[in-house]
């Protein structure tokens, strides 16, 4: 891996995260802060980039840049179970069971359809 590619990871997992946070401020903005939708959207879209880009057939330093550099630091598992916890301790234990039932079913299902229409395009 070279310098240029360093940079560029760095260069596009800043601006992943960047809009992650203001993907999740406007659903949050919108829905509410409840719920999590804002990480619930952040995940599911980025679980769909993420097939599109395996269905897509990237490798090497491409799939290192929009993969990992990208998806990895636009998605957030860490938020993801953070919320879920903080759901479960306000004794919200509902929310916190469909947090994660609606999270893997929707991200499987989105990391499908973004490969399927990345092996057709």
């Amino acid at each position: 891996m070279n310098a240029v590619v360093w940079a560029g990871v760095i260069l596009i997992g800043g601006c992943g995260s960047v809009l992650r946070f203001v993907v999740d401020g406007a659903v949050g903005a919108r829905l509410g802060r409840g719920f999590p939708f804002g990480t619930l959207a952040v995940n599911v879209s980025g679980a769909m980039i993420l097939g599109l880009i395996t269905g897509l057939g990237l490798a090497g330093d491409e799939a290192l840049l929009a993969g990992t550099a990208a998806v990895g630091s636009y998605t957030t598992f860490s938020t993801w179970m953070l919320e879920t916890q903080r759901l479960a301790e306000e004794r919200q234990n509902r929310s916190a069971v469909l947090n994660v039932v609606v999270s893997l079913v929707l991200g499987v299902a989105a990391a499908a359809l973004g490969r399927l229409i990345g092996v057709h395009l």
